[in-house]
């Protein structure tokens, strides 16, 4: 049964657990000081065995009550103290409930509750904040490399197309083997500029720049990769669109360099209220002692980011699953 905001208020107006207390001990106080006057029993001076053996029983007794009454009073306490470790930071909307009515222990339950939402609160903003200018630094680093690097190298190999065609075969075949060189270096600024900031993003959405990205790794890692998107493709906002794709890079970039696996599958998939991305490989898997990385760290942090959840496990192929659950917000 969940305790509701009314419940709440009227726990504020109960009495408070320090009255609580001093008068549990107040009662069984005077109740164990009636019981000595009204029963027949006397002390007398020596003590004898019979009398303290009554007053031990008594005593005994008092302190038993006693201990089941406090107990009784604290044990939300407990079981809020017991809660409080097990709360997980990573994960979104963590909060604890509501043990008992007494109005402390809701007070410091809400009080915690709501700390916790502050600091996921600053902790998402603050990682916004970082990780916007880290987009924005890797956009300009691709837009320096594409712009200048780029065409000073598209230049320098139109400069060895020409040269290469002088009759002087010593020069020529220099010239061809420079050549050579300066299109390899093309290509890898190619594929750091588009590693920084993928032009499809930007210019398709999400859906082209998953398959273009399946592309790049299956080319580059020698290993299939299967996509299944759906048409028309959920629709997301820019940061949860951006957030989507690192994340999915990350993840193939992972089993290409780590998994050793032969095939990996990219799907997406979309209920009414959420989208789910996952990347799974049929590789060697994830070791479950294994200490998390700071790319994993940093697949995390992207889902805080856009009120998502970022689950690994192990695939039912023998390799490693990662699904990244995102709230939807329509389609197109």
């Amino acid at each position: 049964m969940g305790f509701s905001q009314s419940d709440a208020r009227e726990s504020r107006r109960a009495v408070p657990l320090f009255w609580r207390t001093f008068l549990t001990n107040a009662a069984v106080f005077l109740a164990a000081n009636l019981v000595l006057v009204l029963s027949p029993v006397t002390v007398s001076s020596p003590v004898s065995l019979s009398e303290a053996t009554v007053l031990a029983t008594g005593a005994g007794a008092m302190l038993v009550l006693n201990l089941v009454l406090m107990r009784r009073a604290f044990a939300p306490l407990e079981r809020l103290a017991g809660a409080m470790p097990t709360v997980d930071l990573q994960r979104h909307g963590q909060e604890i409930p509501i043990y008992g009515r007494d109005s402390e222990v809701v007070q410091l339950t809400e009080a915690f509750n709501a700390m916790l939402k502050r600091l996921e609160r600053e902790r998402r903003e603050s990682a916004r904040t970082i990780l916007s200018a880290q987009e924005e630094e890797r956009a300009r680093i691709a837009r320096e490399l594409h712009d200048e690097v780029g065409q000073g190298l598209t230049a320098a190999l139109l400069h060895l197309e020409r040269a290469s065609r002088e009759p002087a075969e010593p020069a020529r075949s220099e010239v061809v083997q420079a050549k050579e060189v300066v299109r390899e270096s093309l290509e890898e600024v190619r594929e750091i500029t588009l590693r920084l900031r993928p032009e499809a993003l930007d210019d398709l959405g999400l859906r082209s720049a998953l398959l273009a990205l399946c592309e790049r790794i299956e080319a580059g890692a020698k290993m299939k990769v299967e996509a299944e998107l759906p048409s028309p493709f959920p629709a997301l906002d820019g940061e949860q669109e951006l957030v989507a794709y690192r994340v999915a890079q990350e993840a193939l970039t992972n089993v290409a360099r780590h998994a050793e696996a032969d095939r990996a599958w990219l799907s997406v998939a979309a209920t009414d209220e959420v989208i789910l991305l996952g990347i799974e490989d049929n590789g060697r898997g994830f070791a479950g002692d294994a200490v998390p990385g700071a790319g994993l760290e940093g697949m995390r942090e992207r889902a805080l980011l856009v009120s998502g959840a970022l689950k690994i496990g192990r695939s039912e192929r023998g390799g490693t699953v990662v699904n990244l659950v995102l709230p939807l917000t329509g389609e197109r």
